[in-house]
């Protein structure tokens, strides 16, 4: 047999858990055709991976490249970190199925990355993928998405034709490929639903073997409760749950101990219950979230409106303190008058890209609140923020929980052209290889806010949350592990030097470390450049 290509020398971290072991990989027709001491003439090329850990392909189990994939399809930011899968849809919102309300809503962020919607089904979706990128992509259907096509941002329970409706674009979504049906119920209008709804939407799902991946009701003081209604719709419509970044936020500290708990519990009663993570102690959501749910009803348009009167603007000064309803995490920031941990990501007016939402009332000499609603009606209610509301010791005793995986929660971005605008997350750069930085090799990094290292995963274990596990959950029988007749899904790294190097405020940084990374069998980074292949591909559920 002669091979494509031998990956030869190095350390294999095979994915399973289990110890490293020293081995070549030979790869034929884009797949492990055979591991052991191998001949190396019986290559066409090789790759030396002396002194580097070799492993399957980091899969990102929570991400939102929906649109930028379509922007750039190099995927650059992801796949220099080591991802070769990224799992998108997440949250409650898909760019599919799309059409009516939907369609008019999520054109106007495609179209800030210059894409043009031009299909409605899932499956059509999926065929845009079909030109290529340099990751392979596997999606879930938003329920968010769903809901807005049938029933716009309106907040009541659906009628039975209407429910009929979505269980019928859920079918069809599933059908076309999708893992699973995603949720994001602290936004709308998936804060809208009941929990009765997502069962019945659940059920489709379980039909075909998907998954529930869920942005819960609430990560602060309604915590358990939320992940209790998660665990139920598993039950109640038997299937796996995903609890998404679950680490607890602001007003919730502490309580990760009990909610792995409960997710130990619902494990033995046979319910399949798994969490993602990343490793930052701030999140990020869009501009206009920190809004109660009623302010938020009807979309960009409402919002803007309801800024011009003073009365409106009182009232939700109110409900943003009282907060009857916890909102997602920057809102108990909000509540505690924490407004210098806010800072703007993205907005029209790039000067403000990178301040603190408390730096900009200062600036204006106004109190935060107006300042706040200020940038919502300036910019029509676009924009994106960073918060810090995590807190260190509840990611640490999430990360090293048995049913705990890596996610990003970021994009595919990067640091040229249209996807080079603003001042996103660092997730979307760092995330896999801070993980193996930070909580490997124990390492601080002090140019990065809040960030304390210390040991606490093996080399094996960490791989395992960014591989197989991820594989196991999404049924991908064929990709995460380093195992003959899977895909060439690879990573080749230094286990020494892998390290994120974006920050908060100067986050377009490629991580270093990353020498090699190959997508079914092909190169897509080497000597830790990027060639600008494109083998990734839409990923099917039971194709």
């Amino acid at each position: 047999m002669v091979f494509d290509l031998i990956v030869h020398g190095g350390l294999l971290v095979d994915g399973s858990g289990q110890r490293p072991f020293k081995a070549d990989i030979g790869i034929l027709g884009g797949k492990i055709a055979e591991l052991g001491t191998l001949d190396l003439r019986r290559a066409s090329k090789v790759i030396n991976a002396s002194g580097l850990a070799v492993s399957p392909g980091f899969i990102d189990m929570h991400s939102h490249s929906d649109f930028v994939l379509l922007a750039n399809p190099r995927a650059e930011s992801k796949v220099r970190q080591g991802v070769t899968t990224e799992v998108i849809g997440n949250c409650g919102g898909s760019a599919a199925p799309i059409f009516g309300p939907a369609k008019e809503d999520r054109s106007r962020e495609a179209r800030s990355y210059d894409i043009e919607i031009d299909w409605e089904s899932f499956a059509n979706y999926l065929r845009k993928l079909e030109r290529g990128t340099s990751v392979n992509i596997a999606s879930l259907v938003g329920h968010g998405t769903v809901r807005q096509c049938v029933m716009d941002m309106e907040e009541r329970p659906p009628s039975s034709d209407e429910l009929d409706e979505m269980r019928d674009l859920v079918t069809n979504a599933m059908k076309e490929g999708a893992y699973g049906l995603s949720s994001g119920l602290v936004y709308p209008p998936g804060r809208y639903a009941d929990t009765s709804e997502l069962v019945e939407l659940c059920k489709v799902v379980s039909d075909f073997n998907g998954i529930y991946a869920s942005h819960i009701r609430g990560e602060r003081e309604t915590l358990l409760e939320a992940v209790q209604e998660a665990l139920r719709i598993g039950k109640e419509a038997g299937v796996p749950v995903q609890v998404s970044h679950h680490p607890a936020k602001i007003g919730a500290w502490g309580q990760s101990p009990k909610t792995l708990a409960m997710m130990d519990e619902a494990s033995e009663r046979g319910i399949d219950v798994n969490c993602d993570l990343h490793p930052y102690v701030a999140g990020s959501t869009g501009l206009s979230a920190l809004l109660p749910p009623w302010a938020q009803e009807g979309g960009a348009g409402m919002i803007v409106e309801r800024m011009k009167t003073s009365d409106t603007r009182r009232r939700i000064r109110e409900d943003m303190m009282e907060e009857p309803v916890p909102g997602p995490g920057p809102c108990g920031l909000v509540k505690r008058g924490m407004w210098d941990q806010i800072i703007i990501s993205s907005y029209p007016t790039e000067e403000l890209v990178g301040r603190t939402l408390a730096d900009v009332a200062d600036d204006r000499g106004v109190d935060p609140f107006e300042a706040y609603f200020d940038l919502l009606l300036e910019s029509e209610a676009f924009g994106g923020i960073i918060g810090f509301y995590y807190n260190e010791d509840d990611i640490r005793h999430v990360l090293r929980h048995e049913r705990s995986m890596i996610g990003s929660d970021g994009y595919a971005l990067a640091p040229y052209g249209i996807l080079g605008r603003g001042r996103n997350h660092p997730r979307s750069y760092g995330t896999f290889p801070m993980i193996l930085r930070k909580y490997v090799r124990g390492e601080s990094r002090p140019d990065l806010k809040h960030d304390n290292g210390g040991k606490l995963l093996s080399l094996e274990e960490a791989v395992r949350k960014m591989t197989s596990a991820q594989a196991r959950k999404l049924g991908l029988r064929d990709r995460g592990f380093l195992r003959k007749g899977m895909w060439a899904d690879i990573v080749v790294f230094n286990p020494e030097t892998i390290a994120d190097t974006a920050t908060y405020l100067d986050p377009y940084r490629y991580p270093v470390g990353v020498e090699h990374v190959l997508v079914n069998g092909v190169a897509v980074i080497r000597d830790g450049e990027h060639t600008g292949a494109l083998p990734g591909k839409p990923l099917r559920h039971g194709g």
